[in-house]
């Protein structure tokens, strides 16, 4: 497998690319930043990338690449709903639909959000748009396209939140983290790492999968 990763800079997708480094059977990894992540690899090159609304001047470069890890997004909090829709749709529509145009055998898997709203109706913002993110990438046409919806995501591996108060909850429940592992509805991001690169080799026919099936994956 030769897979895209977005959000390598942020915890979960961090957690996506080591399990990537480590997999055998993922050749080689191509990132999406819009700033270096500064890794030096055999099996990784890396694209820094301004503009996340138009993929069109380094379209070429996506030739050859067999599934997407899209691990890219941010916390509603303090956001207007069109903000959000830019970063969360508008974002994740302009990847999609540049790389099907290459490549519509590819496998696209997506980090969305335990709680997401499929029929896109719901009161709570996020779980509209996210709801709306998912559809648009499921209806698009690829190969096989998965929805991660994670609630509770322990670290692991060294990799860390770019949210100050996510980090800062982390640090003071990590002595209850074996206890929260033995729990079916969390998750970590070795797991969801896991699960990923498993979906790609093994697909399945659930295809919004909540931590206690992310694990199952994994």
């Amino acid at each position: 497998m030769k897979a895209i990763i977005t959000g390598s800079t942020g915890m979960l997708g961090k957690g996506v690319l080591l399990e990537c480094i480590d997999d055998p059977t993922v050749e080689q990894i191509l990132l999406i930043n819009r700033k270096s992540l500064g890794i030096s690899h055999p099996k990784v090159k890396e694209i820094a990338h301004a503009d996340f609304t138009d993929f069109s001047t380094i379209k070429k470069q996506f030739e050859g690449y067999d599934a997407c890890f899209h691990c890219m997004g941010v916390s509603s909090a303090s956001m207007s709903e069109e903000e959000f829709t830019e970063i969360t749709y508008t974002i994740s529509k302009a990847l999609a639909t540049t790389l099907y145009s290459i490549n519509p055998n590819m496998v696209f898997n997506y980090i969305s959000g335990s709680g997401t709203d499929s029929e896109e109706k719901s009161s709570t913002m996020w779980a509209r748009v996210k709801g709306k993110t998912e559809n648009m990438i499921l209806n698009m046409g690829f190969k096989d396209a998965y929805m991660f919806r994670p609630g509770a995501i322990i670290p692991e591996r060294g990799t860390k939140s770019k949210t100050k108060l996510y980090n800062t909850l982390y640090v003071l429940t990590r002595p209850l983290f074996p206890l929260m592992k033995r729990m079916k509805s969390v998750t970590t991001t070795v797991k969801i790492g896991r699960a990923m690169i498993n979906l790609y080799h093994q697909p399945q026919s659930l295809k919004h999968l909540e931590g206690a099936d992310i694990n199952k994956v994994a």
